[in-house]
């Protein structure tokens, strides 16, 4: 598939740059992937809209501030023998510092601006040296290796140091309302490093609702990084690598998901990142979720099958993306494309902040 065939057209006001007032006063277009009719409804009418034999399945993945301001202090540079090693001086300016994914305990794969500039051995500074990163690997795209070290417990002091990595194309920088906002109510783990957005609508009394319609849900982890918004620079939209994104599935989860399959109960992905993780595991599993820890590699384009998931929540998304790709081959090209014009004529808002869309 090309990848203009994912294009459409979209009002740059249209992109939310807040989230709305309350999380579950956003908008809702409801897409039948078989007809590719479409209504609209307020998020907050989602429970009613179940049978209640539905398994909700929701990433619990927990938001890293994993955005860090740092200065270069240059590199570690040997002398002649028994000469102590001294630091070859760089430029001070300012480096910014994405976590995009955890390699090692003290070891982060992260984007690195300007990295061009930036080589192997470069030690970065961050807060008069509360927090140091050493560059051990260089790699395309502004991509680094980066193994750091803390005065004090590496997450602690992240969470203080760190700021929320809101997408680009919230063209704003992010205060404390976005710790809250851009974070699931159901968020608990993981090392995210970027929301699971179809999440951010729900609320306790929406869950309440939920359960108390007797549906099940059941949670996963998959640590949201590069592979859900780094952008496809392939015109052939099947030829783009896409990144590994790590997850876990525990034993109580995979049983729900085997009993749901078992009992022909549909399973609804709440996002994009938990389409991956179950379609994932069920590829590396031969049809069938088993618990575990692994790295998603999975890239569902127009074309795929489908094991698991049966029906999505997902926000609406970048146009030419892999995430687009993802909900064409769910709903089909051409009923997407429909329904996001729809979305735009009608006002809808875009993207993280924005409104949502269920398919079934």
């Amino acid at each position: 598939m090309k990848l203009t065939d994912l294009n459409f057209h979209l009002p740059p006001e249209q992109i939310a740059q807040r989230p709305p007032e309350e999380r579950d006063s956003s908008r809702m277009l409801l897409l039948d992937r078989a007809s590719g009719a479409w209504e609209e409804r307020p998020f907050r009418e989602l429970p009613g809209l179940f049978h209640g034999d539905e398994l909700i399945v929701l990433n619990n993945a927990r938001v890293l501030p994993a955005r860090l301001f740092g200065r270069r202090e240059g590199r570690k540079s040997s002398q002649t023998a028994g000469k102590s090693a001294v630091r070859n001086q760089s430029p001070s300016g300012v480096i910014e510092v994405l976590l995009v994914r955890q390699l090692e305990p003290a070891v982060w794969e992260a984007l690195v601006r300007p990295g061009r500039k930036v080589p192997i051995g470069e030690r970065l500074v961050f807060a008069d040296g509360e927090l140091e990163a050493e560059v051990l690997t260089r790699e395309d795209f502004g991509l680094r290796a980066l193994r750091f070290t803390s005065k004090g417990e590496f997450h602690e002091t992240l969470r203080r140091l760190g700021r929320i990595p809101l997408p680009p194309y919230i063209q704003r920088d992010d205060d404390e309302a976005d710790r809250l906002r851009y974070q699931t109510v159901y968020a608990q783990k993981g090392s995210a490093v970027a929301a699971p957005t179809a999440g951010l609508h729900f609320t306790p009394d929406i869950l309440g609702c939920l359960r108390g319609r007797g549906i099940e849900i059941a949670e996963v982890t998959l640590d949201v990084g590069l592979g859900t918004f780094e952008p496809v620079r392939t015109e052939i939209l099947e030829e783009h690598k896409i990144h590994k994104e790590a997850y876990e599935i525990t034993n109580a989860a995979a049983a729900a998901i085997a009993r749901a399959k078992n009992q022909n109960r549909p399973v609804l992905a709440i996002g994009t990142t938990v389409v991956r993780t179950l379609e994932d595991a069920a590829e590396k599993g031969a049809g069938a979720v088993k618990a575990g820890r692994a790295d998603a590699e999975i890239f569902l384009y127009p074309g795929k099958p489908f094991r698991i998931v049966d029906q999505l929540l997902t926000n609406f998304h970048l146009p030419q993306s892999s995430l687009l790709g993802l909900v064409a081959a769910f709903a089909g090209r051409e009923n997407v494309l429909r329904a996001y014009r729809h979305a735009v004529d009608a006002k809808f808002r875009f993207y993280s902040y924005g409104d949502c869309m269920l398919i079934r």
